[in-house]
C-alpha cells in the first residue's frame, strides 16, 4: 500500500503545482486584461471633453460709464453712455491634443495643459443702455449726437473688456476651469479604482499653480437687503 500512497501523493503534489501555476498564470493574464490603463482612460476622457467643444468657466456682468465731448464752431457737445455688458470666460477644449496629457505612473499624477482662456463678448442689451447729454445747440443742429454715441459705444465695449481682463476675475475664471477639468479627468480614473492627482495649467502659465481653497465672488446685495427688509 505504501508505494500506492506514495504514487497518489506524488500525483496530488504534481496536480497542486500545476493548479498553482495555472492560477498564477490566470491572475497575471486577468491583470493584463482587466487592469485599467490610466493613459487609455485619460485619452478617452480627453475625447469626451473635446466633444463638448467649449467650456464656459465663468459669466460675469460689468458696467461701463464713458463720456465723449466734441467741439465745433466754438460750441461744445457732451454725451455720457452707461452700458452694462456680459462677458463669458471660455476654454476651447477642441484645441487640446494627446500631447497635452502626461501620466506619471509612479506618482499617480496626471498633468493637463489647457489652451489659453478666451473672452467672449461683451454681450450688450441695447434696452439697458442709457445715454445722457448736456443739451446745447450743437446737438440739435448737427450730427454731433450720433458721432458721440458711436464713439461712446466703442469706448464702452473696450472698457467692458478691460474690466473683464482684470487679474481678479481672470483668476477666478481660471480656477473654475481648472476644477471642472480636474473633475472631468479624475472621476473616470477613480471609477477604475485608481487614486490619481490631476494637475491642470493653461498653456500661457509657466507652471502648475498650487491648489487654493475656493473663494466665491462677492455678490451684490438685493434691494430687500439694502432696505433692511431681509432678515
Amino acid at each position: 500500500m505504501r508505494p500506492l500512497l506514495k504514487g497518489l501523493l506524488g500525483v496530488l503534489i504534481a496536480f497542486a503545482l500545476i493548479a498553482g501555476g495555472l492560477a498564477l498564470f490566470g491572475a497575471r493574464l486577468a491583470h493584463r486584461v482587466w487592469s485599467p490603463d490610466p493613459e487609455t482612460i485619460a485619452s478617452a476622457s480627453l475625447e469626451g471633453l473635446k466633444a463638448e467643444n467649449r467650456l464656459t468657466a465663468l459669466v460675469a456682468n460689468y458696467v461701463a460709464v464713458v463720456t465723449s465731448t466734441q467741439q465745433r464752431f466754438g460750441l461744445s457737445a457732451q454725451r455720457t453712455l452707461i452700458m452694462p455688458g456680459r462677458v463669458r470666460y471660455e476654454v476651447d477644449l477642441g484645441r487640446m491634443k494627446p500631447g497635452d496629457l502626461v501620466w506619471h505612473g509612479q506618482a499617480h499624477v496626471l498633468d493637463v495643459v489647457l489652451p489659453p482662456l478666451m473672452l467672449e463678448g461683451p454681450d450688450v442689451d441695447p434696452s439697458r443702455m442709457r445715454a445722457y447729454d448736456g443739451g446745447g445747440l450743437l446737438l440739435h443742429f448737427t450730427n454731433s449726437g450720433e458721432l458721440l454715441d458711436d464713439t461712446n459705444r466703442k469706448a464702452a465695449q473696450a472698457e467692458l473688456l478691460r474690466q473683464a481682463r482684470e487679474p481678479v476675475p481672470m483668476g477666478i475664471a481660471r480656477d473654475a476651469a481648472r476644477r471642472a477639468v480636474e473633475q472631468g479627468f479624475a472621476l473616470p480614473l477613480k471609477a477604475a479604482g485608481l487614486d490619481p492627482h490631476v494637475r491642470v495649467r493653461f498653456a500661457d502659465e509657466p507652471d502648475f499653480p498650487k491648489p487654493t481653497p475656493f473663494t466665491p465672488m462677492d455678490h451684490s446685495r438685493s434691494i430687500a437687503e439694502v432696505l433692511g427688509l431681509s432678515r
